[in-house]
């Protein structure tokens, strides 16, 4: 599957250029080091925070939010628009987004249709368009996790998350447009009830999923997309059709983060439930041992790889691509972030050297949007925007 969307990209985006040479796959550096704290043509800005009242009705809950990104997320929906009008020019796809993803809000589960009704309303975008905004993470995430203990057995959770996959290519600049455009959309939420913290999370203002999140004292959490082909676009496709029994991944994620308790209770529940597009769930607990990589098909959980100290595993790490497969040739971001982490050693891990094995290239590349780091027992979240100067990778 990521192998055609590979020669479709080369074909309709033309940068056939970009990876000949030094770009030729697999195109590595040497590993990192001292790139933390973050400075330097690679660190763009560390995103800001906001609240996210849980007491109040969904529909106002992102108002603020959305009201200060308002002209970033109508930028970005603009963009995705002009890069649908760009295939079909009469304008009839777009027409077709606002005329029938719009209902959809009504058939998600609570609080989530509510939730984006009251973003549509405050970025003054059609309803369907918001939707759609939301459904894109299903499809397009292409990620590296890292759950990691230290020899004390303190657990660090780490990601880049790469967005923008195939979403218009700039052969002036070297870089995905839809890439750019959500830089200035990501934020760190601190999502609250009584006044309180429940979970912090990374998003992309307008996104109402969880791709990277903390529940602070007791677990951590990323979402990486598995590339399948019983996959996102056959789920979407059931619950257009109304086959409605699968889980969206991000609104899961998110229910897990704000109702679990313990890392146990967050590992069964992403290892259980159907779901509308195949995944890898990367947690991490508050306790040794506990991270693992739950890879998933859309009705089961396939695999649960966890740290295992007797077996000198200290850490486990997962781009998009199950664990016990080598991952394609084009986008092998796993050999050299396994190098540089083992490199590294368990002596050493910290936030400064798994950002240094995030900063590597390729796992640093021109889709990466952002860097997180989270410590668990602090309830540490930090995210820092993030660019890949040439040369670097596409993907």
């Amino acid at each position: 599957m990521l192998a055609s969307k590979i020669v479709c990209c080369f074909y309709f985006f033309g940068f056939c250029g970009l990876v000949v040479g030094q770009y030729v796959p697999p195109y590595t550096e040497e590993c990192r080091s001292g790139t933390y704290p973050p400075s330097g043509p690679t660190f763009k800005g560390q995103a800001p925070w906001y609240k996210i009242n849980l007491d109040i009705s969904p529909r106002q809950r992102w108002h603020q939010l959305i009201s200060d990104k308002k002209a970033e997320l109508n930028s970005l929906i603009q963009g995705i628009k002009d890069l649908a009008n760009a295939f079909f020019p009469s304008g009839k796809l777009v027409e077709l987004v606002d005329k029938y993803m719009g209902p959809l809000a009504d058939t998600l589960p609570f609080p989530f249709g509510d939730e984006i009704k009251g973003i549509a309303e405050a970025a003054d975008i059609p309803l369907g368009e918001i939707v759609l905004f939301n459904v894109f993470y299903e499809l397009f995430t292409v990620c590296t996790s890292v759950v990691a203990e230290d020899k004390t057995g303190k657990l660090f959770h780490a990601r880049n998350l790469d967005f923008g996959l195939f979403l218009g290519w700039n052969a002036t600049t070297h870089a995905w447009k839809v890439t750019e455009q959500l830089r200035p959309l990501v934020v760190n939420l601190d999502f609250q009830r009584n006044n309180a913290t429940v979970f912090k999370s990374v998003n992309y203002a307008g996104y109402m999923g969880i791709l990277t999140g903390i529940r602070p004292k007791a677990f951590t959490l990323t979402m990486n997309e598995r590339f399948n082909i019983d996959g996102g676009f056959i789920g979407i496709l059931e619950w257009l059709l109304g086959k409605r029994d699968g889980m969206w991944m991000g609104f899961l994620t998110r229910q897990v983060l704000e109702n679990a308790t313990s890392y146990e209770e967050a590992k069964n529940k992403l290892a259980q439930t159907k779901l509308l597009a195949p995944a890898y769930f990367i947690l991490g607990g508050n306790k040794s041992e506990e991270g693992c990589v739950i890879t998933r098909s859309r009705a089961a959980s396939l695999d649960i790889w966890e740290i295992s100290l007797k077996q000198g595993r200290w850490y486990v790490l997962e781009t998009n691509y199950d664990h016990w497969k080598d991952p394609l040739f084009l986008d092998d971001r796993r050999t050299p972030a396994m190098k540089c982490m083992n490199r590294t050693t368990q002596a050493n891990i910290s936030f400064g050297t798994i950002y240094d094995v995030l900063s590597t290239k390729p796992v640093l590349n021109k889709l990466t949007t952002y860097t997180t780091l989270m410590d668990v027992s602090e309830g540490k979240l930090e995210t820092y925007l993030r660019d890949c100067p040439n040369p670097c990778m596409p993907w």
